[in-house]
C-alpha cells in the first residue's frame, strides 16, 4: 500500500532543529512509499482510511521542534497520521490512536483503572513498541491507505455526520478535554482562546457545546481563522493579545526592557498556539488566580514563569483525552454544524509537500489527506 513514511536521520533532525519551522519541505524526513499492509492480530480490525488529517503534532516532528526528551515514547520508522477517518466493512468509522494497558497487553496501570487511559504509564512497554497510532513503527497510521486498530477504539459514525467534520473527531476530543480543564476551577466569565488553528477553533466549538456561556474572545493572527472564529461562537475576536487584553480592563505596565506586565486579565485562557511567545502571552492574558491550559503538543519551551508565582497563575497542560471523552466527542459531532468549514479539500498523499507547504503558508486551516486516490 501506498504510505507517507517518518525515518529518523540525525542529520536531517539536526538541520531541522536548527532552522524550525523554515526547514524546506523537501528536507522533512518524510516519504511517499509503498510498504506492506498490517496484519491485526486477535481483538484488531483492518480498516480502509478515507481521510486523515495533519496535526500539529506532526509537523512539530517534522521541522524538529517537539522535545527530544518524548522520544523513548514514540518508535519508528512510523506511517504518520493520528486523526483518522476510516471504513470497516462499508461503514465509517473513526479511530481513538491512543494504545494503553488494553492494546498493550500489560496490567492496567493505576491512571487505566481510574480511566484516564491517555496517561497510561505502560506507553512505551508491553507487547508493542512504544507510541500511538500514527507514532509507532508496529501500528501504521492514516497517512496511509490502511490502519489497525482494536476494536474497542471504533467508534461508528451517525450518517447525517459529513467526512470532513468526522475527521475532526480527535482534535476536538482534544479541545474537549481542554474546555473542561479551563472550566475545572471557579467558572469563568471572560475566557480567551490564543490561537486560530484547528484546536484553537475546535475549542470555541467545544466550549459553546459543554455549556459556556460567558464572554468567549480569540486572539487568532490571520483573518481566515478570525472568521471561522466568530462563526464557530466567539463573541469578540482580536489580531493582538493586548488588545483583547485591554479590551476586559486590564492594566498594562511597561516593564525596563521587553514586553510589558499586566495586571487583571481574563479568568481562564486557552493556549492553542503553543510556541514560546503564545505561551508568555497566555500567562500575562490571564488575571491574578487565574488559569493557563497549554493545548496540544507544544515544543521544547523556555517560559518566564513569574506570572505564575508573581500573579498565583496556574497552569494546565494536556495533549490527548480518556476513552470516555473521546466517545463524548464523538457523539457531539452531529451537534456541531459549520465545524467542518476548516478542513481542506483532500489531498493525495503524492502530493503531500503542496499539502505541508499550503499548511505552513497558511493557505489552508486544516489539511486532509485522501489516501485511497
Amino acid at each position: 500500500m501506498q504510505a507517507l513514511r517518518y525515518h529518523t536521520s540525525v542529520p536531517r533532525f539536526l538541520l531541522a532543529r536548527t532552522l524550525g519551522k523554515r526547514t524546506p519541505v523537501r528536507v522533512a524526513p518524510l516519504r511517499h512509499v509503498l510498504v506492506d499492509r498490517p496484519l491485526p492480530p486477535p481483538g484488531w480490525q483492518q480498516l480502509q482510511v478515507r481521510l486523515a488529517g495533519v496535526c500539529g503534532s506532526d509537523l512539530g516532528l517534522l521541522y524538529a521542534t517537539n522535545s527530544p526528551r518524548l522520544s523513548p515514547f514514540f518508535s519508528f520508522p512510523a506511517v504518520l497520521g493520528h486523526e483518522i477517518l476510516a471504513e470497516l466493512e462499508g461503514s465509517r468509522v473513526v479511530v481513538n490512536p491512543i494504545t494503553a494497558c488494553l492494546e498493550r497487553g500489560t496490567e492496567p496501570c493505576p491512571a487505566c483503572r481510574r480511566g484516564d487511559d491517555h496517561l497510561c504509564a505502560n506507553v512505551a512497554e508491553g507487547s508493542q513498541a512504544a507510541g500511538m497510532i500514527g507514532y509507532n513503527r508496529d501500528l501504521p497510521g492514516g497517512w496511509g491507505e490502511v490502519v489497525i486498530a482494536h476494536e474497542q477504539r471504533l467508534h461508528a459514525l451517525p450518517d447525517e455526520v459529513p467526512d470532513e467534520r468526522a475527521v475532526l473527531s480527535e482534535p476536538y476530543a482534544v479541545a474537549l478535554r481542554g474546555a473542561k480543564l479551563a472550566l475545572e476551577r471557579d467558572l469563568p466569565k471572560r475566557l480567551l482562546v490564543i490561537g486560530g488553528g484547528s484546536i484553537g477553533l475546535a475549542s470555541i466549538a467545544a466550549l459553546r457545546k459543554v455549556g459556556y456561556a460567558g464572554e468567549l474572545h480569540v486572539v487568532a493572527r490571520y483573518a481566515r481563522q478570525r472568521e471561522a472564529a466568530q462563526a464557530l461562537g466567539a463573541d469578540r475576536v482580536f489580531a493582538d493579545a493586548a488588545d483583547a487584553s485591554a479590551a476586559v480592563g486590564a492594566r498594562s505596565y511597561p516593564a525596563i526592557i521587553g514586553p510589558p506586565a499586566w495586571r487583571g486579565g481574563f479568568d481562564a485562557v486557552i493556549d492553542a498556539a503553543g510556541s514560546r511567545s503564545s505561551l508568555d502571552t497566555s500567562a500575562w492574558a490571564a488575571r491574578e488566580g487565574g488559569t493557563v491550559v497549554l493545548l496540544g503538543a507544544s515544543g521544547a519551551l523556555h517560559h518566564d514563569f513569574s506570572p505564575h508565582w508573581f500573579r498565583e497563575v496556574a497552569l494546565r497542560g494536556s495533549f490527548a483525552y480518556s476513552a470516555s471523552e473521546f466517545a463524548e466527542a464523538v457523539a457531539h459531532l452531529p451537534h456541531l454544524a459549520g465545524l467542518e468549514r476548516i478542513v481542506s479539500a483532500p489531498y493525495a498523499l503524492r502530493d503531500y509537500r503542496r499539502a505541508l507547504s499550503d499548511v505552513r503558508a497558511r493557505r489552508v486551516l486544516k489539511a486532509v489527506f485522501a489516501p485511497r486516490d
